[in-house]
């Protein structure tokens, strides 16, 4: 037995593969399930229950899958390129932090019309700054981006729990460590009233949407794409690679710190340092569950958050550990990477 690569991949295994690796992923923590006293169908339906059981629960749903696609977004264009961008939580929280300084002092006094742009701009911008610190250190001196990224998670999170326990503290948080709140002309329309859903769900649609163009039919996608394909023939074929993985690099750091601009202007209005629940670190999974498909992102996210929001209520009405999400997720990915591996190669005899 041997391992040949494939000349071609079919578009049926591109397109099964993630399909697969959720199914057989779901298999595996039915075994968990069991194994906790709880009969496997009926946790998975509670679950959708809880994802889907009520306006309030589908409105969650859609609110915690906006900052997925983002983050997800965020490492699917920078993976694609072969970026290793391991830091989308450190650039998230970079975004936050930029928005609540601008938007509860220095640019409130503004309209909302002209305020709610500007603040989505500068938390983009703050994600970028971020990123371009591990690209400069691996064009200049080749360190590897994926430690320096990941490091810089550490530096960004601590730096932002300095400002909001310094100069960016809300002197009525009764000694809460968060931030001044942003302005109430800030906060991003609702989507639906009474709920927590917010216009930023759009946003991130409208964006995977517009990656997928770029991408695809324009000679910057193809750039990125060949500077991930094979960056040696790029660079012969007259693509200059430093500029193009800069492009790629302020696009993903942009994405990231977006995400943290949208979920401080579209639900909590103020940061603490548990502003994200590891949504930079579950944006790699979701980039890899949907192949790096800008498109697919966006039902990865969405089955992720499913995963997390319906876990809460399967754990209140089976009395099992809410952890089985966690654990879900992380076996989508490790399944995703066996199909991955399997869509390129096929064992001959």
């Amino acid at each position: 037995m041997r391992l040949e690569r494939r000349e071609h991949r079919p578009l049926y295994l591109m397109a099964g593969a993630p399909v697969a690796a959720i199914i057989v992923a779901l298999a595996l923590s039915g075994i968990l399930i069991a194994i906790a006293g709880a009969p496997v169908l009926e946790a998975y339906r509670r679950i959708l229950i809880g994802a889907f059981g009520s306006r309030l629960s589908a409105t969650e749903t859609l609110t915690r899958a906006t900052p997925l696609i983002l983050t997800g977004l965020a490492a699917a264009v920078a993976f694609r390129a072969r970026l290793w961008n391991i830091g989308a939580e450190g650039q998230f929280y970079f975004g936050a932090i930029a928005v609540a300084a601008f938007g509860s002092k220095l640019l409130a006094g503004l309209p909302s019309i002209a305020l709610i742009p500007l603040l989505l701009v500068i938390g983009a911008v703050a994600g970028m700054v971020l990123i371009l610190v591990p690209l400069w250190l691996r064009l200049r001196f080749s360190v590897d981006e994926v430690v320096t990224s990941l490091l810089m998670n550490f530096i960004a999170i601590l730096f932002v729990s300095m400002l909001i326990d310094g100069v960016l503290k809300d002197p009525l948080a009764f000694g809460w460590p968060q931030s001044q709140s942003v302005a109430d002309h800030a906060m991003l329309p609702k989507l639906l009233a009474r709920s927590r859903l917010h216009i930023g769900l759009a946003i991130a649609i409208g964006l995977a949407i517009a990656i997928h163009f770029i991408q695809s039919r324009t000679v910057f996608g193809m750039q990125s794409r060949a500077a991930g394909l094979n960056p040696q023939g790029a660079v012969f074929a007259g693509v200059s690679l430093a500029r193009t993985l800069v492009k790629v690099a302020c696009i993903s750091g942009g994405l990231a710190g977006l995400a943290g601009a949208i979920e401080v202007m579209g639900v909590r209005g103020y940061v603490t340092t548990d502003l994200s629940p590891g949504f930079g670190y579950s944006g790699i999974v979701v980039a890899m569950l949907a192949n790096l498909n800008p498109i697919g992102v966006i039902f990865a996210a969405l089955f992720t958050a499913v995963m997390f929001v319906g876990a809460d209520g399967m754990s209140r009405s089976l009395g099992i550990p809410t952890y089985i999400a966690d654990v879900t997720v992380a076996l989508s990915l490790l399944t995703m990477v066996v199909a991955l591996f399997f869509t390129q190669y096929r064992i001959r005899r």
